[in-house]
């Protein structure tokens, strides 16, 4: 579904491209890579925008608004408990040791 903060998103990379990635992964590699695509071509900087605004999309709609981390490279992961690259347990939390004795 798309919401607001996409639109706006959208209008952002057709004005200036580099801006919505910089919206979207902030001071990273990607952001370098648009700028190079844009200054290489304006529709190439544009299609590198569209690309990491869908795949952001697609974020929240697997992990639901705000609940996925930036991983780069137009990846995403989910920030819940029990997720892949999930934060870890606070402290007093048991860990489990498989294999030890403590």
């Amino acid at each position: 579904m798309v919401r607001g903060s996409d639109i706006l998103l959208i209008l952002v990379a057709i004005i200036f491209p580099p801006l919505a990635a910089a919206m979207i992964a902030g001071c990273s590699c990607d952001l370098l890579i648009n700028i190079c695509l844009t200054l290489l071509g304006y529709l190439p900087g544009h299609l590198h925008a569209f690309w990491l605004i869908y795949k952001k999309m697609k974020a929240e709609e697997s992990f639901g608004p705000g609940g996925y981390t930036y991983l780069g490279n137009g990846n995403f992961v989910g920030n819940g408990p029990g997720v892949v690259g999930a934060p870890p347990p606070p402290h007093g939390h048991q860990q489990q040791y498989y294999g030890s004795t403590q």
